[in-house]
């Protein structure tokens, strides 16, 4: 299934159904929507010193506590302006970003101080958001800025689905959908029923018509929890590898489970990259007080059934321990697992930030992240082949503590040093004269202090070949390429600072 968020599209509604639509939402939950615009200018891997040309994009927020602005992230990712323009108005006032999740798909904003901070919030309420969850069939209105005109649109349909499902980068959540047209420009903006927000659009089926998707008050909340201290961890997970359904008549029988024992099989994992407490065959059967079925769903209050993982932050102790009821050869046991918000993967997101990079004389080396790795997935059978632990450990954690992968850019700096040196692909830093690269300020560390008359790169990559260079002419040419191609600096300020040590 393929999931669309919304920036940019074209809704047509009558004009005398917008209106009855708009009676079912009060106006000062109307006058509290606004009309978000943001330049994007995101990463360029190649030239990791510059950005993306610029590109307009246009969503929705809404004011929220705290005299902030809620919207989602995909509206405000890689914006290096944000403007604001309040309902029925002209203006266009300077905002600011403050929180962001990717994972979520959700972003804080605030007015910035310089601009007419305390006039716009004086004007506007916070909207609140709704307690429990809606009930399915309940109906619902979608307020936004879709494209199509410039006024505010008021979309109704009624709520059909609530599940609990992935969203991006390894997150998980609880999903809303609904038939209310939801369209691009509408990302960001509120879902209301009876003039409180039940969620924040965000997204569609790219071939569907009448399906859009809402993020629930619920994940909004925990979201803005998470990042009252500045920074974004996400929910306690438990990520398990090797689950398999209970269904199968002769595997029930095989484990000797009766009728009434259901749960999911767990297989250890041929190649685990991690420890974990359950054994091979094991049933996991229950989460806290919750049964988990044959096919890993819970049922919660009334009709609601949900992946079991959806409990995992509401069953963990203070510790972040969760009891998981195992069957394990046939008798029944209480195993205790850590859940964990962070990870130390080995190649992180980079979550708004720019890629880390170090240029030395025509070779640009960058630290290795998931954004960068879907950058060439079409390389990527290519770099299984080649050995890259770009590929063979895509899904790692770290080794050790501040582990980084360094990789080469696809293409040099031009320049007669690289003479008979070619790059093949996106080839993964192994080692400089012969010590194993373990991170991009290492890289910088080994670089600074060689003191050979040659320095030497070697990688992964069987198809790359080792790169020598006299480490002199190197250094020289460095600052000769820097003004050649109107790169202001060498690398990123946390090497630059090492570099300069």
């Amino acid at each position: 299934m393929s999931i669309r968020a919304i920036g940019l599209s074209v809704v047509v509604w009558a004009a005398s159904t917008g209106a009855s639509f708009a009676q079912s939402v009060p106006a000062e939950v109307q006058d509290s929507v606004v009309k978000i615009f943001a330049t994007y200018r995101g990463p360029v891997f190649e030239r990791p010193w510059d950005k993306q040309d610029p590109m307009e994009f246009t969503g929705t927020g809404f004011v929220i506590e705290g005299d902030r602005i809620l919207t989602n992230a995909h509206v405000v990712e890689y914006a290096t302006q944000l403007f604001v323009q309040p309902r029925n108005s002209a203006d266009k006032i300077r905002a600011e970003l403050v929180a962001i999740s990717h994972g979520i798909d959700l972003a804080v904003i605030q007015i910035r101080r310089d601009s007419d901070r305390e006039e716009f919030y004086a004007d506007r309420e916070a909207l609140v958001l709704k307690d429990e969850l809606p009930a399915i069939g309940a109906t619902v209105q979608s307020v936004g800025y879709p494209e199509g005109g410039d006024q505010m649109s008021i979309t109704e349909g009624v709520v059909s689905r609530i599940e609990y499902t992935g969203y991006n980068q390894d997150t998980a959540g609880l999903r809303i959908q609904t038939d209310a047209a939801i369209n691009h420009g509408n990302s960001g903006g509120p879902v209301v029923m009876d003039g409180e927000v039940i969620g924040v659009a965000f997204a569609g089926l790219g071939y569907a018509e009448n399906i859009g998707y809402i993020i629930p008050a619920e994940e909004v909340r925990n979201f803005l929890t998470d990042v009252a201290d500045g920074s974004y961890e996400g929910q306690p997970n438990l990520r398990l590898n090797g689950l398999w359904t209970c269904e199968n008549p002769a595997l029930r029988d095989r484990l000797g489970l009766s009728r009434e024992q259901t749960g999911l099989l767990y297989r250890e994992p041929k190649n685990p990259f991690e420890d974990s407490p359950f054994m091979d065959w094991d049933v996991l059967d229950r989460i806290g007080e919750y049964d988990i079925d044959n096919v890993g769903m819970v049922t919660l209050s009334g009709d609601l059934r949900v992946d079991w993982r959806y409990l995992v932050p509401k069953v963990a102790d203070s510790n972040g321990n969760v009891e998981i009821g195992v069957i394990r050869d046939g008798a029944e046991t209480v195993v205790q697992v850590e859940a964990e918000s962070t990870r130390p993967v080995l190649m992180p997101w980079l979550n708004n930030d720019y890629p880390e990079y170090f240029i030395v004389g025509p070779m640009v080396f960058l630290k290795v992240s998931k954004d960068h790795m879907q950058q060439y997935m079409g390389y990527y059978a290519y770099l299984s082949l080649q050995g890259s632990p770009v590929a063979k450990r895509a899904d790692d954690l770290q080794k050790y503590e501040g582990e980084e992968l360094v990789a080469l850019s696809n293409a040099f700096l031009p320049h007669p040093i690289t003479k008979g040196y070619a790059i093949a692909g996106f080839p993964t830093l192994k080692s400089v004269d012969g010590t194993d690269v373990k991170s991009m300020a290492h890289l910088v560390e080994l670089v600074r202090d060689a003191e050979g008359d040659f320095i030497e790169f070697e990688f992964h990559d069987q198809s790359q070949e080792t790169l020598i260079f006299d480490r002199e002419e190197l250094m020289e040419v460095t600052e000769e390429l820097l003004d050649d191609n109107s790169i202001r600096k060498q690398g990123s300020d946390r090497l630059m600072d090492v570099w300069e040590e």
